[in-house]
């Protein structure tokens, strides 16, 4: 595209990630208008960061509330010059088993990291056709790539996006339009801090006689851990994704961080048996899972109050 910077959008802006795309998107002359969930706006003035029309607009913004979405595009479209980049940042992690997601919990995972930015995008289509330009980039995961134990609704939700992003980057390549998902692996940063239990996990968490207490406890400690250790930021995401905007044709999948790069290599070399047994046995204290770890039932009279470490 040639002549000013395209406007770009992007979705949980006021923290992590979405906050160091927003900088620096800045930085290299780019209109952003910015969201937040309408209770963490005053987040934006603690960055610094504040409205300067021409430059950065912050808005609220619920993603999973079409009115909300259809607000803020329309606005973006005959306001504001036109959306040129679509950044799907906003997201959430529930983690859980299978047994313990309920109906309720998947639905709520899935509207936010599926069903929301599917829609931001077929919202944004029109215009990004009409100008025959466009840039749609969806934060995926390596989760979208190679599902965890208890993560698998997280997993689910971004399999659903990287699938359905991947059609959609052959039916809009005519317009000139790039669809993209750049896909972080572990960040240093406070991110999985922002990952909620689901009420029967945060139970099974806290009781060391339920079936899958060793599964939460091993895979918490280890994934905190190597999020530690990563040499990753959000800052070094960032610069993938302003490369992916920049890029005269993106690809579909841009590895956002060396995990993500190397597990999917790992994923097109190895057999796929070899693959998953390998993985499975390079999970933390995995010989501690299963029956093993369960504790015989309590005997009559003694109690079963069980507290939270």
């Amino acid at each position: 595209m040639t002549g000013s910077p395209p406007t770009c959008l992007v979705t949980g802006a006021s923290t992590g990630l979405g906050l160091a795309i927003t900088r620096l998107l800045l930085d290299n002359g780019y209109p952003v208008v910015a969201t937040a969930r309408p209770r963490s706006m005053d987040r934006f003035a603690e960055q610094g960061l504040v409205e300067d029309p021409g430059r950065l607009w912050l808005r609220p913004l619920d993603v999973t509330e079409l009115v909300h979405r259809e607000r803020l595009v329309d606005e973006i479209e005959h306001e504001l010059g036109g959306l040129g980049v679509l950044i799907n940042n906003a997201g959430v992690s529930y983690r859980a088993v299978v047994e313990h997601v309920s109906p309720q919990d998947r639905i709520a995972q899935m509207n936010v990291n599926f069903q929301s930015p599917m829609s931001l995008a077929r919202l944004a289509l029109p215009g990004m056709r009409a100008r025959c330009w466009g840039r749609i980039i969806h934060v995926s995961s390596v989760g979208g790539m190679m599902a965890m134990p208890t993560m698998c609704v997280y997993s689910a939700s971004k399999f659903a996006l990287e699938g359905a992003s991947e059609a959609l980057w052959y039916e809009v390549r005519p317009w000139g339009i790039g669809v993209s998902l750049v896909q972080p692996g572990f960040i240093n940063s406070d991110g999985y801090q922002n990952t909620f239990d689901t009420p029967q996990a945060a139970r099974a968490l806290s009781d060391p006689r339920d079936p899958y207490h060793a599964h939460y406890t091993h895979m918490g400690g280890f994934i905190g851990q190597l999020m530690k250790r990563t040499w990753a930021t959000p800052e070094s995401v960032a610069r993938k994704v302003l490369w992916t905007i920049r890029h005269p044709d993106p690809p579909l999948r841009v590895p956002a961080t060396f995990d993500a790069s190397l597990f999917g290599w790992m994923r097109r070399l190895l057999p796929r048996g070899v693959y998953h047994r390998l993985l499975y046995a390079m999970l933390p204290g995995v010989g501690a899972w299963g029956p093993a770890s369960e504790m015989p039932a309590l005997e009559e009279g003694e109690s079963g109050e069980v507290k939270a470490g």
